[in-house]
């Protein structure tokens, strides 16, 4: 295997990273929300949905990042490229999603839910 195919096989690893990520981000945000509000529902409202929140846009701003660097990287071939751009888009939807609902945790109580 020669050091391009190398690079290639990296870069789409990447851009699938990049893609799979944000959901799992979003999915576990939702379960953990959904736990602990179950547990104590007066705790979510406070600081730990915030918390969760920014963890959770971490994880979607570090696949951005990685499918970013995969997208600038791949130029050969394209698809590698186009994927990578995708999950970058993908990344800022998620992000965008558990955003506002972080800030509903923040604005409506835990326990009128």
């Amino acid at each position: 295997m020669d050091v391009n195919a190398s690079r290639r096989q990296r870069d789409g690893r990447r851009a699938w990273i990049g893609l799979v990520l944000p959901p799992l981000a979003w999915i576990c945000f939702e379960y953990g929300a959904g736990v602990s509000l179950r547990g104590a529902c007066a705790a979510i409202g406070g600081w730990a949905g915030l918390l969760w929140g920014v963890a959770s846009l971490a994880v979607c701003g570090a696949a951005a990042w990685i499918a970013r660097s995969a997208a600038v990287a791949a130029r050969n071939p394209p698809t590698s490229s186009w994927l990578a751009r995708i999950a970058t888009f993908g990344a800022g939807m998620f992000a965008l999603a558990i955003m506002f609902q972080t800030v509903a945790t923040m604005i409506v109580p835990g326990c009128a839910r």
